[in-house]
């Protein structure tokens, strides 16, 4: 029994290394690479809520624990109470599911600017035409990026996680606070206010860790930025792309969401469950820990299979390797759980939900072409390219 994040076959299709793991090594350690993994459901849900003993301080992805990075203030997908809790603070005001959802007129716009034009081509690249467009123009729409930069900061934060096939990725020179990209947008619009993100992040006043109440830095906005236009694409373009591909998988039960169209955003939940964007949550061990009878020391990197939990029959019987779009999916661990649960899960449940509708209204069949390529990420799990052939 053997599970390597970086092997490339087992990157492919790794349920069958988690199903195993679940049943006969509930609590992995691999020691070529030095890390430990829980693949079971309870197992997993209880360590991401105890922020205590695994710490997201030294990041949120294996070669960012063993390289032992820091990272900028800001970062608050990398930080632990208190400086998470104040940053967090400041975009949960922002990112709440009401103002989220009141984007979705705008969401459709976008899907039809992008879906339209490909009606009577026979054939298209759901990556390409719809799952890098959408995501970027919506988290452009809510920063201000203008569209003509767009692209190429969706690129920028693809190359981040981008690793050679097979290879850890270093991160040592990723720049989370590049100010490259943003920052003379962010000057202009100290003094040029709007009606958007940017702006609500640039004045917003909160209490930070010291129990001062003051403006987020410079630094801080910059790295807020960056973060969110990074995350806010690649993983909402994963998901639109395993909607497109599990979907050609069950023409059954895509017959039945063309049909009926409220069966949708559970269907999208299923996939979420099926087919995470990430397929693992790593942290860092700040104490030791007892599983199964063995002990996880101190300093550990830990791996938490949301992918291998959220097909456990324990927690979705009678049999989680299924898909189901009628299965009750109460909750699942694809945005994570706890104080670092994602904030943009319902702009993420919007888009893809809207994705696969305005999908259907022009497409209602479509089959997987050759020409699919897998996306080789640290953390990401998903298709680089999807060619489908559509009537």
């Amino acid at each position: 029994m053997y599970y390597d994040p970086y092997d490339l076959a087992i990157h492919a299709d790794p349920y069958p290394v988690f199903h195993q793991l679940r049943e006969e090594a509930p609590l992995y350690y691999n020691d070529r690479y030095d890390f430990f993994a829980l693949s079971r459901f309870d197992d997993v849900e209880k360590g991401l809520v105890d922020h205590a003993t695994f710490s997201s301080a030294r990041g949120v992805i294996l070669e960012m624990i063993k390289g032992s990075l820091t990272f900028p203030n800001g970062v608050f997908i990398c930080e632990d109470p208190p400086v998470h809790t104040a940053h967090r603070a400041v975009l949960a005001r922002v990112f709440t599911p009401k103002k989220m959802n009141a984007l979705e007129p705008q969401v459709r716009a976008l899907c039809a600017d992008v879906l339209d034009p490909l009606v009577g081509s026979g054939r298209f690249d759901v990556i390409a035409d719809l799952g890098a467009q959408v995501p970027m123009r919506v988290i452009g729409m809510l920063l201000g990026i203008p569209e003509e930069d767009q692209q190429a900061v969706r690129a920028h934060g693809h190359e981040r996680t981008h690793r050679e096939p097979g290879q850890p990725k270093d991160f040592s020179e990723n720049d989370l606070a590049d100010p490259t990209y943003f920052g003379d947008y962010i000057d202009w619009r100290s003094s040029h206010p709007s009606d958007d993100l940017m702006t609500d992040l640039l004045q917003a006043e909160f209490e930070d860790d010291t129990g001062t109440q003051r403006h987020l830095s410079r630094e801080e906005v910059l790295t807020f930025v960056n973060v969110l236009a990074s995350a806010g694409n690649e993983t909402t373009n994963r998901l639109i792309g395993w909607t497109a591909k599990v979907l050609a998988d069950h023409p059954g039960q895509r017959r039945e969401l063309r049909d009926d169209r409220s069966l949708i955003p559970n269907a999208i939940e299923e996939v979420l469950r099926f087919e995470p964007p990430a397929t693992q949550i790593c942290r860092y061990v700040t104490r030791e820990v007892d599983y199964y009878g063995e002990t996880v020391p101190e300093g550990s990197a830990m791996l938490f299979l949301a992918a291998s939990a959220n097909r456990d029959d324990r927690a979705f019987p009678p049999d989680g390797d299924a898909f189901d779009i009628h299965r009750r999916v109460a909750h699942h661990l694809s945005f994570g759980y706890g104080i670092h649960f994602c904030l943009g899960a319902a702009l993420a449940r919007l888009e893809g939900r809207i994705a696969l509708d305005e999908m259907l209204d022009r497409f209602p069949e479509w089959d997987v072409d050759v020409g699919a390529a897998r996306l080789d990420s640290s953390a990401v799990r998903g298709w680089a390219a999807l060619p489908v052939t559509v009537p």
